[in-house]
């Protein structure tokens, strides 16, 4: 784990090391009971800790043997004592049992996170890429816009 007092880049820090280990119940940790999700893949919305287990077991499960390795560009946050909202830009790449990238993909993470039980908690994420215009489709690949930032 990076060594930061940053709760945001902590909690980027165990997403990632909970989505290479395929470990729902360190996934789940991060999350609040009450999330409400807006991910980017499959379903409008996911409402609640069962809804938000369901799907990282899922995904968990369909990677078979490879591993995905997570990480995390110009991720920014914004803090008061119980409140935080926090950005970043996700490169998820799956990698084979023998450690050679399959495929990646980027996307955009926003998450409002509140203090609950003496740790941060997602309680609402949402997740999304551009839309090309003239296909509709989706860009999985981030264009160069500027200096990334860690």
């Amino acid at each position: 784990m990076t060594e930061t007092c940053d709760p945001w880049l902590q909690i980027l820090d165990r997403y990632k090391t909970a989505v290479f280990d395929k470990d729902v119940e360190a996934f789940m940790a991060i999350h609040d009971d009450d999330l409400h999700v807006f991910d980017m893949w499959g379903r409008w919305s996911l409402r609640g800790a069962k809804a938000w287990r369901e799907m990282a077991t899922g995904w968990f499960s369909s990677l078979g043997n490879e591993r995905v390795v997570v990480s995390a560009n110009d991720a920014e946050s914004t803090q008061n004592a119980d409140l935080m909202i926090g950005h970043a830009t996700l490169t998820f790449a799956a990698m084979s049992a023998e450690g050679k990238e399959l495929r990646s993909l980027n996307n955009r993470l926003t998450a409002a996170l509140r203090r609950s039980g003496g740790s941060w908690k997602i309680f609402h994420a949402h997740t999304s890429v551009p839309i090309e215009h003239q296909s509709l489709k989706g860009i999985l690949r981030r264009e160069t816009d500027g200096p990334a930032r860690q």
